[in-house]
């Protein structure tokens, strides 16, 4: 490999690596506080709601008719989606302060939850986030590939490290095959 393109593939390697630093520390942050079972806390207060509020969760114009209940209740709460979940809606993003609506015996009601910081970085490790956050995953997550596919290909167009990238890609992908579907 010509040292220019090695070069190149490294600097690229690197600045992609160095751009998605945040994210991965996101998600290995979350995701080993959640596998340790710490999941964050919400707080929750229950919102009043003009007298007769009701919502049809199987409406076709459910985000109009929140945004006006909010509004005649004078509710000051901006939300980006709904996350419809049969006889309960949550205003999303969920990794902040948001709503949630819940159809019950005793009629329409609304809470108010104010996730704790553990809990709002798992809300966003699961994706329910801001939506250009959710584009920013996306993003990463395609980067991320090319940084695994480019570092393996430097690796592998080296011939001082052919060999032991080969060595550890197939370790890695018996390892991953291992412990996710054999045993």
């Amino acid at each position: 490999m010509s040292p220019k393109l090695r070069k190149y593939l490294v600097l690229a390697h690197l600045w992609l690596a160095g751009l998605m630093a945040p994210a991965f520390a996101l998600h290995a942050i979350s995701g080993g506080l959640y596998l340790m079972n710490v999941k964050g806390e919400v707080t929750t207060e229950r919102v009043a709601l003009p007298a007769g509020s009701v919502l049809d969760f199987k409406s076709e114009t459910l985000d109009s008719d929140v945004r006006s209940l909010l509004q005649s209740a004078n509710l000051k709460h901006d939300f980006e989606y709904i996350r419809n979940r049969g006889s309960r809606i949550e205003l999303r993003p969920t990794s902040k302060t948001y709503l949630e609506f819940a159809n019950t015996p005793q009629g329409l009601t609304a809470t108010r939850v104010k996730p704790d910081t553990v809990r709002g970085l798992m809300e966003l490790h699961k994706g329910h986030g801001p939506q250009l956050f959710k584009t920013y995953q996306k993003l990463v997550a395609l980067l991320l590939l090319g940084v695994v596919l480019g570092g393996i290909l430097v690796g592998l167009l080296s011939k001082a490290y052919r060999r032991h990238t080969t060595i550890a890609v197939v370790i890695g992908f018996v390892v991953f095959w291992l412990v996710g579907f054999a045993l």
